[in-house]
C-alpha cells in the first residue's frame, strides 16, 4: 500500500487513494475530495506547460503535519495527501486531497482546509510555461 502522503512525478489514481481510504476504517461516513487539475489558460495566457518543484523532504514533512492537523481539528478518520512533482499539460492530475470521516460535513469542511493549508504551508513552487516565456506563480488559496 502507498504512503498516505507523498510527493510523486507519476501520475495517481483516485480509485486506488479512495479504496486505500475506506480499507483504513470501517467507520467513514463521508469522503470529500479535491483533485486539482492543469488548465490551459492563466491570468490572461495561454499555458503550455506547469512545472511544480519542491523542497522534498521539507514537502513532506510539512503535508504529513498538514495530515495530522487535519486528523486532530476535523476529527477524521482518514485523510490523504497526493502531490506530483514534475511537467504537466492541460487536463493532467497535479494534486489529490481525500478526507475520510463517520459524516460528510467535516469531511467536506477537512478537505477545503487541507487544499487551502497545502497552498499556503507546503514549499511546492509552480511555473508557468508560455507561448511569452516562463514565469513563476506566487501563492494563492
Amino acid at each position: 500500500m502507498k504512503e498516505a502522503v507523498r510527493i510523486q512525478s507519476d501520475d495517481f489514481s483516485q480509485d486506488e487513494e479512495i479504496a486505500a481510504l475506506k480499507a483504513s476504517s470501517q467507520r467513514i461516513g463521508g469522503i470529500a475530495t479535491f483533485l486539482g487539475c492543469a488548465r490551459d489558460f492563466s491570468e490572461g495566457r495561454d499555458v503550455s506547460k506547469i512545472s511544480f518543484d519542491a523542497y522534498g523532504s521539507m514537502a513532506v514533512s510539512e503535508m504529513k503535519q498538514l495530515r495530522t492537523d487535519a486528523i486532530e481539528k476535523f476529527g477524521l478518520l482518514d485523510a490523504r495527501i497526493v502531490h506530483r512533482i514534475c511537467t504537466v499539460t492541460a487536463g493532467d492530475n497535479i494534486v489529490f486531497i481525500a478526507a475520510g470521516a463517520e459524516h460528510r460535513a467535516a469531511a467536506l469542511e477537512a478537505c477545503r482546509w487541507m487544499i487551502d493549508e497545502l497552498k499556503l504551508r507546503v514549499p511546492i513552487w509552480k511555473k508557468e510555461i508560455t507561448p511569452q516565456g516562463e514565469a513563476w506563480v506566487t501563492q494563492h488559496p
